[in-house]
């Protein structure tokens, strides 16, 4: 007999959700039942599920205490997607854990290191047998899109590393939702934090390596948004190469790509867009001179969604059995990408300072 699909909840109904979830979900709706949907407010909560039910008729309204607690109630629901302000995404997350859900976390995994290793420390206590832990994700798409997971493999190519660049040029005005007016208005938490560690993902799949220290400056110029707005940092790999990571907010110029410059060739991803639809072109430039580039659209937050999915099945099946979130959505994959942006944070606030990443 097939296995029933899952049957999963939203926690969050904010523009994120209903730019991105509800549509990627809508996409791979023979594999999965949204059950309901939840938020603060009656309003929003409305908003989100009229939408989903262009899909998934059957989907519920839940909102406040008593909504909250009908969704962990429900045995049904066994798995959550929990999208909220980034500062409150992490106790959210472990209220759920406590209540036998798996979890799948928007990022970032927390807003500090001290954040990720509290959190660590109390998913732990949670289960007496580890076998009994639910599975906690963290949705972070970069590692899932298929130019990251291509260029990976072409890395060998490029022989060894002799430097990495990150260049982030950003705009607040951009039709991504990300940068809606309302988004603005209603962001408290750092967005260097919050869309940096996107960035930081992207570097350490190419890489396959962590950032073993960093020295950055920091700078607040767009006094409309939180501070700071500009990072500019040296890093260095566990490997020994060294590279920047440079990330501006405000920028009438959008562009974000990633160079790896190697003794044989150069491996780089930018993201762009053709005929009409967003991606990212990774090229491999060899050292006889040829280029050779792919365009590859946008999937990153389907294929994470399916891993999810795919992960709670597996937990279903294999009750008893301690099964963990697929590893590049592991929260101590995303923890990881925390752990770099906070000690640039850090090292910025030390006016450029020597400082290790801390181990995860």
């Amino acid at each position: 007999m097939a296995q029933a699909s899952p049957q999963i909840a939203i926690i969050g109904a904010g523009i994120f959700v209903k730019s991105q979830y509800l549509p990627r979900l809508a996409e791979i709706s023979e594999i999965v039942v949204l059950k309901a949907i939840w938020s603060r407010s009656e309003k929003s909560s409305r908003e989100a599920a009229d939408i989903a039910r262009k899909v998934f008729p059957n989907v519920e309204c839940k909102w406040g205490d008593d909504g909250l607690d009908e969704i962990i109630g429900d045995s049904n629901i066994v798995g959550v997607i929990v999208a909220l302000a980034g500062q409150i995404q992490v106790d959210m997350s472990l209220k759920l854990l406590k209540e036998g859900k798996h979890v799948l976390q928007e990022k970032p995994a927390a807003a500090s290191i001290s954040e990720v290793e509290t959190a660590l420390s109390c998913h732990t206590s949670l289960y007496n047998n580890p076998s009994a832990q639910s599975i906690w994700a963290v949705a972070e798409n970069y590692r899932f899109e298929p130019a990251f997971v291509e260029s990976r493999k072409l890395m060998p190519e490029i022989g060894d590393m002799m430097s990495v660049q990150v260049i982030v040029e950003g705009s607040m005005n951009s039709s991504n939702p990300y940068f809606s007016s309302s988004w603005r208005r209603n962001f408290t938490g750092g967005f260097i934090l919050d869309m940096g560690v996107h960035f930081i993902a992207g570097l350490r799949m190419l890489v396959g390596c962590e950032v073993a220290s960093v020295s950055a400056m920091t700078s607040h110029v767009d006094m409309t948004l939180p501070p700071p707005d500009t990072i500019s940092s040296l890093f260095q790999l566990e490997n020994g190469c060294s590279g920047v990571f440079v990330m501006l907010v405000s920028s009438k110029s959008p562009k974000i790509v990633w160079r790896v410059v190697g003794l044989s060739g150069t491996v780089q991803v930018e993201r762009g867009n053709k005929d009409g639809r967003h991606g990212y072109v990774a090229t491999l430039f060899t050292a006889n001179g040829e280029t050779k580039s792919t365009f590859y659209p946008f999937s990153g937050v389907t294929e994470e969604l399916k891993a999810f999915l795919s992960d709670i099945s597996r937990a279903s099946l294999q009750k008893g059995s301690k099964i963990e979130a697929e590893p590049r959505s592991s929260f101590v994959e995303g923890a990881r990408d925390v752990a770099v942006l906070d000690a640039m944070l850090e090292s910025g606030m030390k006016q450029g300072a020597f400082v290790k990443v801390k181990k995860v």
